[in-house]
C-alpha cells in the first residue's frame, strides 16, 4: 500500500500527531501531487438505460467533494462504482494513481483497505453494541493489542458523541446516532478515502447540522479524503471544497463550491430554488 502521510496510523492521528509531517520520500512527494480520485469518461447503463455517460471528475487529497443532483441521477451509482461493487461500461477510474476498473474482487479487496462507504443505512451489525461495532474493523484489521483498540473505540465514541449509547445495541438508536456510529466505525478502519451515501437522509435539520459538524471535524483532525453524495445543499455549502453536478446522467457542473453557487446553469438555478423552497432557513 503506497504511503500516506495524511492517516498512516489512526491511533497516531486520534492523539493529534502522524498529520503534521512533511513527506520524507520522493515516492510520498510525488503522491501527495496527484489527485487521490479520478473518474475519467465513466460511463454506465442499466437495462439499456444510461445512467452516468462520459463522467469525469477528480478529488484532490485531503479534500472534499460533494455530488449534488436529483434522485435516480447517478449520483450513489458513482460511490459503487467506486468501491468495485459495480463496474463502468467505459472509461477509467483511478484511486491514487491506480487503475482500478479491471481489477478482480481479491484487487479491491485490496482497494477497499483504503476507501469506506457509509451507505445510508448505517449498515452495523444489529446484535453488536455500539462499541463492538466500531471496535470490529479494527480487530480484523489486526496489529493492535485489547487495549490499544479500546482507546481507538473510545476516542472515535467520544469524537462522534456517542458516549451514552456506546453500550446500547444500533436497533434502539435513532436514524442520525446509527449514521453518526456508522461513521466511526467506517474511520476506525483507518480509511484514506470515506464516501458518504446521502448522509442527512431521513434526519432532521438539527441532527444534519450535527452530521455535518461531525464529518467537517473529521476532515479536519484526520484528513481524510471525502466524497459525499447529497440533496441537501445547506450540508454541502457546509462541507464541500469542490461540487459535481450530475443531470441525466452527465456531469454540467464540476469545480468550487463558489463557481457552482454562482452559475447561471438553468438546470442548476432550478435545484437551488427547489431546494430553497424545500428546506427554509426558518
Amino acid at each position: 500500500m503506497p504511503d500516506s502521510s495524511a492517516n498512516s496510523d489512526l491511533s497516531l492521528a486520534l492523539d493529534g500527531a502522524g498529520g503534521d509531517e512533511p513527506p520524507t520520500s520522493q515516492r510520498a512527494v510525488e503522491a501527495a501531487s496527484q489527485p487521490m480520485v479520478v473518474f475519467d469518461n465513466v460511463s454506465i447503463s442499466f437495462n439499456g438505460r444510461a445512467v452516468l455517460e462520459d463522467v469525469s471528475f477528480s478529488v484532490d487529497r485531503g479534500r472534499t467533494l460533494c455530488i449534488l443532483g436529483r434522485s435516480g441521477v447517478g449520483k450513489s451509482v458513482a460511490l459503487r462504482i467506486l468501491m468495485g461493487f459495480l463496474k463502468p461500461d467505459s472509461g477509467s477510474v483511478r484511486v491514487d494513481g491506480q487503475e482500478i476498473t479491471g481489477l478482480d474482487e481479491e484487487g479491491m479487496q485490496t482497494v477497499r483497505k483504503r476507501i469506506t462507504m457509509v451507505f445510508q443505512n448505517g449498515a452495523l451489525f444489529d446484535s453488536l453494541s455500539v462499541r463492538e461495532n466500531i471496535a470490529f474493523p479494527l480487530r480484523e484489521r489486526g496489529g493492535l493489542d485489547e487495549d490499544q483498540v479500546q482507546q481507538i473505540v473510545q476516542r472515535l465514541i467520544g469524537m462522534v458523541g456517542a458516549e451514552d449509547v456506546e453500550d446500547e445495541l444500533p436497533a434502539s438508536l435513532s436514524t442520525g446516532r446509527r449514521r453518526a456510529v456508522a461513521i466511526a466505525r467506517a474511520l476506525a478502519a483507518q480509511p484514506e478515502v470515506v464516501l458518504y451515501d446521502e448522509p442527512t437522509t431521513m434526519v432532521d435539520p438539527i441532527i444534519a447540522r450535527r452530521l455535518g459538524g461531525i464529518i467537517q471535524r473529521l476532515k479536519r483532525q484526520l484528513g481524510f479524503t471525502s466524497i459525499v453524495v447529497t440533496h441537501d445543499m445547506r450540508f454541502a455549502e457546509r462541507l464541500a471544497d469542490t461540487v459535481l453536478f450530475l443531470h441525466e446522467g452527465h456531469a454540467t457542473f464540476f469545480g468550487p463550491l463558489a463557481e457552482f453557487l454562482a452559475t447561471t446553469d438553468p438546470h442548476i438555478r432550478q435545484f437551488l430554488t427547489l431546494d430553497e423552497y424545500l428546506l427554509p432557513t426558518s
